[in-house]
């Protein structure tokens, strides 16, 4: 009996054992085959971990992969410039030899999150385009047309007497044509919204905007005050120069700027005058023809002074850059305090290349301890001097609005002045020079408000005009 107990005991646990192997078979068999199962795995179980060699071949972002039909301002801006400036190698792409030892220790000690690459489309061999159509379009401003636009003008050049300047407003002189006041800028990769005061004082509740640079940012500021007051006297707006030293010297034949104010949401807009952008120290204060130290690495005093009461920040210069105006002002070049002796750095681009180049990297400086500022570097107006220059019978009498045509097509900015100066700094461009090239026909020309002839201003434009289009661009990029 024993014998045959024990007999049993072991046909019943192996047929346990086999019952136990043929249940665990069929479950394997059918996670394998049912899809739904497959959903319950964890997502790093269902997808490798990329190694470091997979994150330097492939973009930091999918921003980086996309085509853009932008100018600078859609490309990848810090990395770009940082191998422009150094002389660096091209950033290797997924088609190249694997990235540089370095190259992994930026990415391992930069403290940045890395991308989860996991749920991204670039993992997914069948969806390779879908970082394209996933990333926003970056505006290129630059970039667009000129189209016809019957409400406008933005503003009366009879009304606009308050801050507009009697030379500067062509409706208060003989021309005979105005149909260069009838169109706007339209950019290609985005709608620009349209101006409207009230909006844009709501949004400017509280802050101030800057200008300063030249004759030509003056005009871009009596275009913003007669575009925010609707071209109207306006006695509620306050003169608030004092608050910036903007009074009038003695023996002088205007102040250095302007200053006003609008109370019922304490927006400022002001000027300042500084041609060069920079900083300008009479050697002899008492003496009137003395010369002027021109620090080319110096920002403006007036910047350094009200930098932090600035909230918008719009430089400029460029046409005082010249041999003529520089010895007539009796400026004198100075670096680190003392004249400069740089044979090479004394030619007028140099000069100019040096200078605008050491204010942006001053203002890149300074960002940091003012993050509630933005500047932005317009690139210069251009001139349309024909036959001639402006003391040679240079004219521009052509009334035809685009007649050299109404588009521009270009990628990057016909000012690479200062283009290239703003590369991998936080200062943005305003890119107004080959959309103004185009209007010719905007300019003062020969008319004054005597009538009477005088030297063509193919340099200036007629207000309202060309300038209001610059701040729309200002405006919709703020």
């Amino acid at each position: 009996m024993k014998g045959g107990f024990n007999y049993n005991m072991i046909g019943r646990l192996v047929s346990v054992t086999l019952t136990a192997l043929l249940c665990t078979t069929i479950l394997l068999w059918a996670w394998e085959k049912n899809p739904f199962a497959d959903t319950l795995l964890l997502a790093r179980e269902r997808f490798p971990i990329p190694s470091i060699d997979f994150l330097e071949d492939s973009p930091k972002n999918s921003s980086k992969s996309m085509k853009t039909d932008g100018n600078v301002q859609g490309k990848d801006i810090e990395e770009t410039n940082k191998i422009q400036n150094s002389g660096a190698a091209p950033i290797q792409g997924k088609d190249t030899p694997s990235a540089t030892i370095d190259e992994k220790k930026k990415i391992e000690n930069s403290g940045v999150a890395p991308t989860d690459y996991a749920f991204s489309p670039i993992m997914d061999e069948h969806n390779l385009n879908a970082t394209s159509t996933d990333q926003p379009k970056v505006c290129n401003f630059a970039k667009g047309r000129w189209i016809p636009d019957i409400r406008r003008p933005l503003y009366s050049g009879f009304h606009c007497k308050q801050w507009l300047s009697a030379m500067w407003a062509c409706r208060l002189t003989q021309r005979p044509d105005f149909s260069f006041e009838g169109y706007r800028w339209k950019p290609d990769s985005c709608e620009m919204p349209e101006f409207e005061r009230s909006s844009f004082l709501r949004r400017m509740q509280d802050k101030t905007i800057a200008f300063i640079g030249d004759s030509l940012g003056r005009q871009q500021f009596q275009s913003l005050m007669c575009m925010a007051t609707g071209g109207e006297e306006s006695l509620e707006v306050q003169n608030v120069g004092k608050e910036y030293g903007l009074v009038k010297r003695r023996g002088a034949i205007r102040p250095d700027g302007w200053a006003y104010r609008f109370p019922k949401t304490n927006t400022t807009i002001l000027y300042y005058w500084s041609a060069s952008l920079c900083d300008l120290v009479p050697l002899n204060s008492s003496n009137r023809t003395t010369d002027v130290a021109m620090h080319l690495d110096r920002p403006p005093a007036f910047m350094r002074q009200y930098l932090d009461r600035f909230d918008v920040l719009v430089l400029n210069t460029g046409h005082h850059w010249n041999r003529g105006k520089i010895n007539g002002n009796r400026w004198v070049m100075y670096v680190d305090g003392k004249p400069n002796q740089d044979k090479r750095r004394a030619r007028i681009d140099s000069a100019k290349n040096f200078t605008i180049h050491s204010v942006v990297r001053w203002l890149d400086s300074q960002l940091p301890s003012h993050p509630h500022l933005k500047t932005f570097f317009r690139t210069i107006s251009p001139r349309h001097f024909f036959n001639g220059d402006w003391n040679t019978g240079g004219s521009c009498d052509n009334t035809t609005p685009l007649s050299g045509g109404s588009e521009v097509v270009q990628e990057g900015s016909s000012d690479v002045v200062i283009e290239a100066a703003l590369r991998g700094t936080k200062t943005k461009i305003l890119d107004i020079t080959a959309l103004s090239q185009l209007r010719d026909e905007g300019h003062i020309s020969r008319y004054t408000i005597r009538g009477t002839a005088a030297v063509n201003d193919c340099l200036h434009w007629c207000l309202p005009g060309i300038p209001d289009s610059w701040n729309e661009l200002l405006i919709a990029q703020i």
